[in-house]
């Protein structure tokens, strides 16, 4: 552990809350338990001098409490990694193949062309059968999971929703344990 600057000094309730966050952060990377945490946040509360909040993170490496008069080594933000182009979803026409390209130009101009041949009485009803055709043939090559952009966004969303969950009951935990 570093040496603690000025040891008798008193520390503030700022200072406490610093020590309670560094420890909340020794407890979720699972260097002390929910016991040992209970313990040493009870301890951080009682403390009056920074000598004290330095022995309690004697075993622990960092982060360590901080003080507002001693500068902190700055600490660069680790690099974002490099932004890599977003992947297209698989549904949209920048992806398809070729067919698949000649099938969604052509089956709309087969509905066109069936209902001018239909109103005009160039050709019967049943003609409507073919663009119809056409579209469950789509659907059956290449429509087989056409939702699952959504299902994926769905269970993605879901799961933020739950962290977060799990984020807040857990601080909630920490503020009571800290009073």
């Amino acid at each position: 552990m570093t040496e603690v600057p000025s040891p008798q000094l008193r520390i503030s309730d700022q200072n406490r809350e610093t020590a309670l966050s560094a420890l909340g952060e020794h407890m979720t990377a699972g260097r002390i338990d929910i016991e040992e945490y209970g313990e040493r946040s009870a301890r951080i509360t009682a403390a009056k001098t920074r000598g004290e909040l330095g022995e309690i993170f004697a075993d622990l490496p960092a982060p360590h409490p901080r003080y507002e008069d001693v500068p902190q080594a700055a600490v660069a933000p680790p690099p974002e990694p490099a932004a890599a182009p977003a992947p297209r979803p698989s549904g949209t026409p920048e992806n398809w193949s070729p067919p698949q390209r000649f099938l969604a130009a052509i089956v709309p101009l087969a509905f066109i062309a069936a209902i001018v041949l239909i109103a005009t009485h160039t050709l019967a009803w049943p003609i409507i059968f073919v663009p119809i055709g056409l579209t469950v043939f789509g659907k059956s090559m290449w429509g087989h999971d056409w939702n699952h952009d959504q299902r994926h966004r769905d269970r993605r969303d879901r799961h933020l929703r739950d962290r977060e969950r799990r984020r807040e009951l857990r601080d909630s935990y920490r503020r009571e344990m800290g009073r």
